[in-house]
């Protein structure tokens, strides 16, 4: 908290540059991203926004951009480019915050974000159009049914939303408050993100979803609890899978 550079608000997304160890990233709700030099720990560059920031991503495996994605409270995707050090262009689509952004692990030029609207687009930045697809719950039908859900599904709005791929590249998006949690429960009681994974080389795959002090994992395409793992004293915040040893 004294380091002169440090984040006004709570920091909600921190990465490694993919491919040097001498630079990281920080994104908060001071409405700021931050480069970071690792061997002076000070921030090499600053992008400011207009709105707070809820995540950020840079891709894994590109080799010809240095872009970073970020989702904010506005409902337009920002790509800030490492190289000028400037907002290159916008992605617009969405209708409300995006709050979760993902590049493809696979695919350089693929981004995939969810926004508090409900829906998940696939963008391909090169093209002046970008958006590839839109995927929706519910396939876009305005029924009371369907209407109910959603109503009682975003009502916690930014919070626990994540972005996973899927080891075929599937995007799966996970909203802390309802996307794989059961009807009648609210387990994200916490005002922040909640890191969940997804297991690689299994079959059927598995999301591991933190609830409370415990994990539940869930099939990644039916929805199904398969068991719950205990062992945490309090609130768990964060999973990773370990793909060498599943």
């Amino acid at each position: 908290r004294s380091h002169p550079d440090v984040h006004k608000f709570s920091v909600e997304t921190v990465q490694w540059y993919p491919h040097d160890t001498g630079m990281f990233t920080s994104s908060s709700f001071d409405k700021t991203l931050k480069i970071w030099d690792t061997n002076t720990l000070q921030p090499a560059d600053i992008f400011h926004f207009e709105g707070t920031v809820y995540s950020h991503h840079m891709s894994p495996v590109a080799t010809k951009h240095c872009l970073i994605a970020v989702g904010t409270k506005s409902p337009k995707v920002q790509l800030c480019d490492l190289k000028s050090g400037s907002s290159s262009h916008i992605l617009q689509g969405h209708r409300q915050e995006v709050l979760a952004v993902s590049w493809s692990p696979r695919h350089e030029y693929i981004l995939a974000t969810g926004s508090a609207d409900g829906r998940v687009k696939l963008w391909d930045v090169r093209r002046a159009s970008g958006c590839l697809s839109t995927l929706d719950q519910h396939n876009g039908e305005k029924s009371k049914a369907s209407s109910e859900a959603g109503n009682k599904k975003y009502n916690c709005r930014s919070e626990g939303w994540e972005m996973c791929y899927t080891s075929a590249a599937i995007p799966v998006l996970s909203m802390a408050c309802g996307f794989f949690c059961a009807e009648d429960s609210c387990f994200n009681f916490l005002r922040k993100g909640l890191k969940f994974a997804i297991s690689c080389g299994c079959n059927p795959e598995f999301a591991f979803v933190p609830y409370g002090s415990t994990i539940a994992v869930y099939t990644v395409f039916t929805g199904e609890l398969i068991t719950m793992l205990r062992g945490h004293y309090s609130t768990v915040n964060c999973c990773v899978f370990q793909p060498h040893f599943q």
